[in-house]
């Protein structure tokens, strides 16, 4: 069974740190481009990151960069995002996906996660 898990969601507050991980079973994430998503109540799905299939090229949306950070350990077949200065506006609902095509709207991937709650508060 083809699956992504995240993990490592959590309550944390403004300005501190978590980092997510995206596990994979069932299939090797080395083939793929990997994007991170976000959905927040009542707001639509975001692309917040992805990293290709070699880790040569990331992209961001411009809410998180320099902020955020994407990388992937195939060894592990697990990809990470690392998200520091955290804002209440950060809190969502977080996804992994895997596709073949490399960019940060959500056509183009084929597995999802079931997601792993952020939640930025005070």
């Amino acid at each position: 069974q083809l699956q992504l898990v995240e993990s490592g969601g959590g309550l944390v507050q403004p300005g501190g740190s978590l980092r997510l991980s995206c596990a994979a079973s069932g299939f090797t994430l080395d083939r793929y481009v990997i994007g991170w998503f976000r959905q927040a109540p009542g707001k639509e799905r975001e692309g917040v990151s992805c990293v290709s299939n070699t880790g040569a090229s990331t992209s961001y949306a411009s809410s998180v960069k320099g902020r955020f950070t994407v990388s992937r350990d195939d060894a592990k077949n697990t990809v990470y995002l690392q998200m520091n200065s955290l804002k209440p506006e950060d809190t969502a609902v977080y996804f992994c996906a895997a596709g073949e095509y490399y960019g940060l709207g959500p056509q183009g991937y084929l597995y999802w996660g079931q997601g792993t709650q952020v939640t930025v508060s005070s």
